[in-house]
């Protein structure tokens, strides 16, 4: 049985989750900067659209607004991609150099679908 670990929650309102972890490593100039990228894989819900969930541990575009690059969807691979093309969309410039009150950008900023 493939979600068998679902039998696990003994609350049916706790969340519970699977999780998948990636590595992925993008040369930027001279250097390479390495992501982990975390997909939370949630059981059969009313937001199927949503089952797989992934999030990259370093946020990007600092030094403007900060973003943290995620991806969703019904499918482990759906998620990642989503969460890699993010990863793409603005260069990682590290956080010591983020100024004081610069705007942050998560996922819980992002409207549901």
């Amino acid at each position: 049985m493939q979600d068998a670990w679902l039998y696990a929650r003994l609350n049916p309102e706790d969340v519970f989750a699977k999780l998948h972890h990636y590595s992925l490593t993008v040369p930027q100039g001279e250097r390479e900067i390495e992501y982990v990228i975390t997909v939370h894989e949630y059981g059969p819900a009313e937001q199927e659209s949503r089952r797989f969930v992934a999030r990259a541990d370093k946020q990007t575009n600092q030094r403007t607004a900060a973003y943290t690059p995620c991806g969703w969807g019904s499918t482990l691979l759906d998620a990642l991609s989503r969460c890699v093309r993010e990863i793409h969309r603005f260069p990682y410039e590290g956080d010591e150099d983020r100024p004081l009150g610069a705007l942050e950008v998560n996922e819980n900023s992002i409207p549901a679908e």
